[in-house]
């Protein structure tokens, strides 16, 4: 059985504004289960969803298997679907700009790189159980401004 990942970014009040991230990884027994978050100082949404796939994956040895899970199309799709046409064209999008956030997903597609990912996409807000409890987290990191 592969880890298992559920991350969420949060950016509250306003978007661009405060940012946290949080993280539920549940080890290839299936059964153990562990809380990560993380405050990120001002930011945006995107930025808080890639913050919280990065730290996700960083957390699962390398060369090992893993199911991420996200409520965010923009990282699963710039994952699976968007990376190798931005690869063709340098890192610009389809309208020739450069890439938003080009740090973080070199980042995220280093850490995934370095794992075998596999991506699943959940409807936020929705009752996924382990998808709520990424959000809490992320909006537990805005609360307390820290990380966990």
């Amino acid at each position: 059985m592969p880890w298992v990942i559920y991350a969420d970014g949060a950016c509250a009040p306003s978007n661009p504004g405060p940012a946290g991230w949080g993280l539920v990884l549940i080890g290839p027994d299936g059964r153990s289960e562990v809380d990560h978050f993380g405050f990120i100082g001002h930011g945006t949404n995107q930025i808080a969803e890639l913050t919280a796939a990065i730290e996700g994956l960083s957390r699962v040895p390398k060369g090992d298997a893993v199911e991420l899970v996200s409520d965010s199309q923009y990282v699963l799709k710039g994952l699976s679907e968007w990376r190798a046409g931005w690869e063709r064209r340098g890192f610009r999008n389809s309208k020739g700009e450069p890439v938003a956030n080009l740090d973080l997903w070199k980042r995220l597609f280093a850490e995934a790189d370095a794992r075998t990912v596999k991506t699943r996409w959940v409807r936020g807000h929705n009752g996924d159980v382990y998808n709520e409890r990424a959000d809490a987290l992320a909006n537990k990191a805005l609360r307390l401004r820290t990380n966990g």
